[in-house]
């Protein structure tokens, strides 16, 4: 079971609106960082240095990466 979701979101981006839909959908809450702020663009940074794109998704506090990443462990 799910316990925490955080979303690193930028915004205009439509695979964040994606991810935040699925959650959604699924009937899971989420926290949603803004990315568009330095300070929390750098904390994500630091939880993930390979990040080159949003959103970037931690489910209890692993990364799962992206969207795409997203969709592919829910359907496992």
């Amino acid at each position: 079971m799910v316990k925490k979701v955080e979303i690193y979101s930028k915004s205009n981006c439509s695979y964040c609106v994606m991810a935040m839909n699925f959650f959604d959908s699924k009937g899971i809450s989420y926290k949603v960082y803004s990315a568009d702020n330095p300070d929390i663009f750098k904390e994500m940074l630091e939880r993930n240095p390979s990040a080159r794109s949003v959103p970037q998704i931690f489910i209890d506090d692993i990364l799962i990466g992206g969207y795409t990443d997203l969709v592919e462990k829910f359907s496992e």
